[in-house]
């Protein structure tokens, strides 16, 4: 990728945010991909575990994979989710890593900070809490996390190595990163990588 990005960031941000203010107030409309509870179904997500969580924490989940399929988290370690959305991985990894560690979701969309830190009180989970932020610019310390978590997100920055930079600052050596996303194998001609509504299509 060249130092000269496809679009203009800011307009870029401004409408993925939009698309997932209504994802989060508005969990049964209707979208382009699919969210909640079916969707983590059709990820390959424990079903039990997804049955014992409350709707708020699962209704508005837009994945695209599972991150927890590539290594299950162990007791004591800490994770950042980037792009946490709702809340739905981070609850995940909260209870998975047990009190003993520590969980930080990221998010842009104060919607969806709003309904994961209501999920997080409700559950009692205090090794979860939520920042407001950026992929390219994570509120989160220097090589703070043995793990980091992001699913779908990368695929909406503009400034994707800004964003894996970002990610490996704040892995401790020898982390983990356990991300699901989509990639085109093919490249984009340049009227398409300018179009800045194909980056939320």
């Amino acid at each position: 990728m060249t130092d000269e990005l496809p679009v203009d960031g800011e307009a870029l941000r401004a409408q993925v945010r939009e698309k997932y203010r209504t994802v989060a107030v508005e969990p049964d409309g209707t979208f382009h991909f699919h969210t909640g509870r079916a969707l983590a179904a059709r990820l390959g997500y424990d079903p039990e575990l997804t049955a014992e969580l409350p709707d708020s924490a699962v209704e508005s989940f837009a994945g695209v994979g599972n991150p927890f399929s590539l290594r299950a988290l162990e007791i004591g370690e800490r994770v950042v989710d980037v792009g946490s959305g709702a809340g739905f991985d981070s609850v995940i990894a909260a209870r998975r890593v047990t009190e003993r560690g520590r969980v930080i979701g990221v998010d842009m969309t104060p919607e969806m900070l709003r309904r994961s830190r209501e999920t997080a009180d409700l559950l009692g989970l205090t090794n979860l809490e939520f920042r407001a932020g950026m992929a390219e610019a994570l509120p989160v310390e220097e090589a703070w996390a043995d793990v980091v978590i992001a699913n779908g997100v990368i695929n909406l920055c503009v400034d994707k190595r800004a964003a894996f930079d970002e990610i490996f600052r704040v892995l401790r050596p020898g982390g983990w990163l356990q991300f699901a996303d989509i990639a085109n194998g093919r490249p984009l001609p340049p009227e398409a990588l300018a179009d800045i509504d194909l980056w939320t299509a």
